[in-house]
């Protein structure tokens, strides 16, 4: 049983390891690491080309990472809120503002595959900022070989210990299988269960767009501020007319100077306001209390036709900075 496990590994095992990396690589929640692990280990002993390893893997990443920055550079900010709204975590969007987009430009690309999350995110963010095809293949290509290279480098070097868990995973026969699809359902189910969690602990009362709107024409406009990171804002640069721009990890840094009870209205472009209302409850524990998620967040403000702002492209890294606003 174990030799036939093992050979089945070794003749499929580049056409399985061009379908994990390809379906990793377009978001899914399928790891590509043990199975790149396992191939490097079987390369240390001959049962898999070294080298067809490598190419198949990044081919692999290079044609899902191609067709999200096509996806990206047609799309733009469509394409980013499909990723949130499709991803398993609920803060995926937002974390993305802890990188330095701005001033990494296309290197980012070198690092993403070691970022969770950003490897999906990173090649339609890229497509949105326009950066070259052809530099973005180059820059991709080597932070996909670098990614590549390191985890297979590793199952090379630790083949033997690699070969004892392969043995005992064949020797276990089904019930290995049975008890590693229970632990992907399992993280899958805990993933989601998070996510509703966290959206049903942050219910708060929100506002919309109208409401908001008639504020603002009565002059009793509240602070209106944009928690989306900073990735989001380069596929975006649309803003609310007035509004603040606070990263979500230092939003009270920004909001310092303004009064605990002055009333407050965030926004973002996740689905389901997460972001915002993320920031909402920090706020709220912070003492504030007037806040408020704007329901709907930025599209629904765009798609009710009321005035907006654009980021002038060269100042998104001083996200104060705009240039004249116009109704939508």
């Amino acid at each position: 049983m174990t030799h036939a496990i093992i050979e089945l590994i070794a003749e499929y095992g580049l056409l399985l390891i061009f379908l994990n990396v390809l379906v990793e690589q377009a978001g899914l929640p399928l790891p590509a690491v043990p199975a790149l692990v396992v191939a490097g280990a079987l390369s240390s002993t001959g049962r898999l080309p070294l080298g067809g390893v490598v190419l198949v893997a990044l081919l692999a990443c290079l044609i899902s990472d191609f067709a999200w920055y096509i996806a990206g550079r047609r799309y733009g900010a469509s394409v980013m809120r499909t990723l949130c709204r499709i991803s398993l975590s609920p803060d995926s969007c937002v974390k993305q503002s802890e990188l330095r987009f701005q001033r990494w430009r296309g290197r980012i690309l070198l690092i993403a595959k070691f970022v969770p999350g950003l490897s999906t995110i990173a090649p339609p963010l890229m497509g949105a900022m326009r950066l070259r095809p052809q530099v973005f293949m180059l820059l991709d290509a080597l932070g996909s070989l670098l990614w590549i290279g390191l985890i297979v480098g590793l199952g090379y070097v630790f083949s033997q210990q690699i070969d004892r868990v392969l043995f005992a995973l064949a020797s276990a026969g089904t019930v290995a299988v049975e008890v590693l699809a229970t632990l992907l359902f399992a993280y899958i189910v805990v993933k989601w269960w998070q996510r509703k969690r966290l959206l049903l602990a942050l219910r708060l009362a929100r506002i919309n767009v109208d409401e908001l709107h008639r504020l603002v024409e009565d002059g009793k406009a509240p602070v209106v501020v944009d928690v989306r990171s900073q990735a989001a804002r380069l596929a975006d640069s649309r803003i609310i007319p007035g509004a603040l721009m606070a990263n979500l990890g230092g939003i009270e840094q920004e909001l310092k100077h303004v009064p605990i009870d002055q009333e407050l209205v965030i926004y973002c472009s996740c689905p389901n306001e997460v972001s915002a209302a993320t920031a909402a409850k920090g706020l709220i524990m912070l003492g504030y209390r007037k806040v408020r998620p704007l329901l709907g967040g930025l599209d629904a403000w765009a798609d009710a036709g009321y005035a907006i702002e654009h980021l002038a492209v060269q100042s998104v890294a001083v996200p104060r900075a705009v240039v004249s606003g116009h109704a939508h």
